[in-house]
């Protein structure tokens, strides 16, 4: 009773806001109508390797363009956004703005997609930021959602199962190819934790897909640790216009 009330008074001091525009709501971390009706959430049948939505009706399995083109290494993908408008500025809001409160939300709208395809024993890794862009930034979105995910999920999680030991540059304005070449073999499993890996179902976590490079990576790298099998859930996921 003492905790219920605690909650009661905590929201009558600070009551529940809108993520996106500060607007009040009925409970936390969530969005008001208006934003939630303005925000492209990714439902209906989707490419089972990046989570784009794609048309149509089916109970198969399907692949986009992107995805036949690119071999995946991954088994699965999951997304729960697509990267524009409102979305796009709920993400960089985590990325750059501080707003570590979106993360929590965000795990819920990426467990939805994930619940049917994620096994008990799996274990949530994020990508992982280089030490010096860590600094700069103080903190690795990708870890913040991965943390959120693995409690929605009932999944244990390891912040730092892999590494970027090597700088890369920004991503900003490069090709597919040159991405794929930047990230290739820049994204490894310290020694320590190969044991944490080793036979396991492994989901990665992060906050964007475009190319798909990172992922990719991060992949290998587990897989090079002994996973038994890799998917990856990503807060958004880039999609061209049509």
């Amino acid at each position: 009773m003492w905790q219920r009330g605690m909650q009661t008074l905590v929201q009558l001091v600070y009551p529940p806001r809108c993520l996106s525009c500060g607007g009040l709501v009925e409970s936390d971390f969530g969005l008001c109508g208006a934003c939630w009706r303005d925000t492209p959430f990714v439902t209906g049948l989707v490419c089972d390797l990046c989570g784009v939505p794609l048309p149509g009706e089916s109970d198969s399995i399907e692949h986009c363009d992107e995805c036949l083109k690119t071999a995946r290494p991954w088994m699965q993908g999951r997304a729960a956004l697509i990267y524009k408008d409102r979305a796009r500025r709920l993400v960089l809001a985590l990325k750059h703005g501080d707003r570590h409160d979106i993360a929590k939300p965000a795990a819920k709208w990426m467990a939805r997609q994930l619940r049917p395809i994620v096994k008990p024993d799996t274990i949530v890794v994020p990508v992982p930021l280089h030490l010096f862009r860590l600094m700069g930034r103080r903190y690795n979105q990708s870890a913040l959602l991965a943390d959120a995910l693995a409690t929605e999920l009932g999944c244990v999680w390891c912040p730092d199962a892999l590494e970027r030991r090597q700088s890369t540059p920004s991503l900003d304005g490069k090709t597919r190819d040159e991405r794929f070449a930047i990230l290739a073999g820049r994204i490894s499993v310290p020694r320590e934790r190969a044991p944490l890996l080793k036979d396991r179902p492994v989901l990665i976590v992060d906050d964007v897909m475009t190319s798909g490079a990172t992922l990719a990576a991060a992949t290998e790298a587990c897989f090079a640790a002994g996973a038994s099998e890799v998917c990856v859930s990503v807060l958004a996921r880039v999609a061209k216009e049509d």
